[in-house]
């Protein structure tokens, strides 16, 4: 079943309250928390993720999907677990050595939450494979990440089919997420490739009615 975890990047300020009731009205499958520190990637969000998680955690059962694109992870971890999510995921480039990786999906699964790991536009799928047993969901950009509203790079969906295939052979039981450039016109192409939880922030955003792009969005072809 494809599930829509909708990114609060681009949420207009004021309107965060009534954006987050009607997202939940709108039965979106998890509220995708961005969180950017200004190095991983030029743009900082931290402050204002932490705020929007703690509040959504106080007004909403939805689950959080939290996506760290921050340098320490290790913090990132920390500070993020308190709003319990229900996954957690971080940036195979964030760390030096699977040694670092390995601690880091430990660390997410001590503080109860699912791990999720997540790899850039240019980092090769073959990279992930090795950790693929002892996470939940693998993460694939398909924009650089940093900012919404990017247009989706079409060379990453034969990733999305490579990771699927991967899967399958070696018959493991793991979530595919796509973000990046998710709309309408994209999103059946990602599906057929294999992903079955599409991240979009922008396109939902900016419909006038959340629930009926969430449900086009989501079906099935």
């Amino acid at each position: 079943m494809v599930e829509i975890s909708t990114s609060i990047l681009s949420v207009e300020k004021g309107k965060e309250a009534e954006t987050f009731f009607a997202l939940e009205k709108a039965k979106t499958d998890y509220f995708h928390i961005d969180v950017m520190d200004g190095k991983f990637v030029q743009k900082d969000t931290y402050k204002d993720m932490l705020e929007y998680s703690s509040y959504i955690r106080r007004i909403s059962n939805l689950p959080m999907d939290i996506h760290l694109m921050v340098e320490d992870v290790e913090t990132g971890i920390e500070v993020f677990s308190a709003v319990e999510p229900n996954i957690i995921t971080f940036h195979l480039e964030a760390c030096k050595d699977k040694e670092e990786v390995m601690k880091h999906i430990q660390h997410i699964k001590e503080k109860g939450s699912r791990v999720g790991i997540a790899i850039k536009p240019e980092t090769k799928i073959e990279e992930v494979y090795e950790y693929l047993p002892y996470v939940h969901m693998c993460l694939i950009m398909t924009v650089e990440p940093g900012k919404g509203g990017q247009t989706l790079i079409t060379d990453m969906l034969a990733k999305i089919s490579e990771l699927k295939t991967y899967i399958e052979k070696k018959n493991l039981e793991i979530d595919i997420e796509v973000d990046g450039g998710i709309n309408l016109k994209t999103a059946p192409r990602v599906k057929k490739a294999g992903a079955n939880i599409l991240v979009a922030g922008t396109a939902i955003l900016i419909a006038t009615n959340y629930k009926e792009i969430i449900d086009e969005l989501r079906e099935e072809e």
